[in-house]
This record gives C-alpha cells, structure tokens and sequence, in this order.
C-alpha cells in the first residue's frame, strides 16, 4: 500500500536550485499539470519496473480506504501538451531545476528518477538528477533543502486520510502536514480534511475522502507515479501468508 511519487517546492516565491530567477513555477498549476503530463508511467512500468507497478494517478493505493478505479485516472502522457502549458504559463523555453532522489530506499529508485529525467526533457523540463543514500536524503528534505523529490508512502492505518493529513494538509503542528515538504496550503482542502477526522457516517466520509483526493489530483499538487508492488519469494516448500503493509510474520509460515 505504497504509492511513490514526486513532490514539488510550492512556497518559496524563488524556487531554489533553479534556472528562474524571482519566481517559483510550481506555484502554477499549469506547470505542475505539465510535470505530470510529461511522464510516461507505463513506460516505467514496463521497462524500469518490468512489470512490477501500477500506474498511479491519485495519491494512495489500492488497498486503502478511499481508493477506486474510477478516481484513479492515470495522466496521458503527452510531451507536446505538457510544452503547451508550460508555454501559457510563461516557460516556452521550459526551465532547470534539481531533482533530489533516493538509490538505496525504493525499487529502481534512482532508475526511475533518471527515466523521468528523460521524459521531462522532451517538454523542455530539464531536471538535474541528485541522487544520494537515504541517509543523507531524508534529512535534506525534511529542512525543506530542495526543489523536488522522490518520496513514496506507505499507509499504515490503511485509511486515505493517513495520507491527506500527512502529505497534503497545511504544516501545523502534529501529524498536519508532518511530510508536506512541498508546504502545500489549500484552506477548503483542510477544510474538508479536518472534516474526515471526525466524520462519524461512513458514507458522508468516504464522500469527503473522494473529495480531498480528486482535488489533490486536479490540482496536481504531487505527480504520483506508481503505487508499488513487492514480490514475495518462497523455496518450494515454505508458505507464508502475504500481508499488505509488507511485513511477513513467522506465526503465518508453515514448512514442510
């Protein structure tokens, strides 16, 4: 139940390690829409992650609670759509930025960020690949010390809102934004994730969940890029139940 995915400095009014100077494009909705435009995901699913992945087009997984085939929209790929916004929002000639990546935490996640860095090049998005041990990744971002980064998360209470507080909900105190590293800020968006936290009917709820997760999507405001999948092996012989949140546990295993 984990979705991987790239996230974007939207508050700095200029965005640093960047080519524009006195701006910040990923306040433009237009630029965000055009980062996701630009992605081939099937590609990476196909080559880069043989198979192994599903293309995402909202921010949790299947699994979790809020989730549905319906809302999940995969964005078209389409390079020559994503110029054309870049262009209406004043970067015809595309623009730099630095993309900071994991290679030791997710699968093929530095092979992913250098496929990313080729399609977005194709629109005139030229992301410089920075990529480092988690260890020294994980500390950068959480001070805020980047432009855009990989991230993925898992849904440990397998419920949407885990994912919305977390990620989406402007950074308070808490759990509110305790991994919006981009410092997204919508205030009906917290609105209505406030309103999630003590919905008591289920179907008022799982309306409001749907509701922060499409405007999450229509705004772009994250460009997810698969939810991941993690393949078990057993020797002939040895079973084990799989579990969602990928954690194996000895009481399930049987041996022959």
């Amino acid at each position: 139940v984990r979705t991987i995915f790239i996230g974007m400095d939207q508050n700095r009014d200029e965005l640093q390690y960047s080519s524009v100077k006195g701006k910040n494009p990923f306040k433009d909705v237009r630029v965000r829409k055009a980062m996701n435009m630009a992605v081939d995901r099937e590609a990476i699913r196909r080559v880069t992650m043989r198979g192994v992945s599903i293309p995402a087009g909202i921010m949790i997984a299947p699994g979790v609670h809020g989730y549905s085939k319906q809302i999940d929209i995969v964005q078209k790929y389409d390079p020559a759509g994503a110029k054309k916004l870049l262009a209406e929002a004043g970067y015809p000639d595309g623009f730099e930025f630095t993309l900071d990546c994991p290679n030791n935490r997710y699968l093929n996640d530095e092979k992913i960020c250098q496929a990313l860095v080729a399609m977005w090049a194709k629109a005139g998005i030229r992301a410089r690949l920075n990529s480092m041990p988690f260890a020294n990744f994980i500390p950068k971002i959480l001070k805020f010390d980047t432009s855009a980064y990989m991230l993925g998360w898992g849904v440990a209470t397998f419920d949407g809102l885990y994912t919305l507080q977390s990620l989406v909900r402007t950074k308070t105190t808490g759990a509110d934004g305790s991994f919006n590293l981009g410092r997204i800020s919508n205030p009906k968006l917290d609105n209505t994730i406030d309103a999630i936290k003590i919905a008591t009917d289920p179907k008022a709820r799982d309306a409001l969940l749907k509701e922060g997760l499409e405007t999450t999507r229509d705004e772009a405001y994250y460009v997810p890029l698969h939810h991941q999948m993690r393949p078990w092996v057993m020797k002939k012989g040895v079973s084990i139940s799989y579990s969602p949140d990928d954690r194996p546990q000895a009481r399930f295993a049987t041996v022959k």
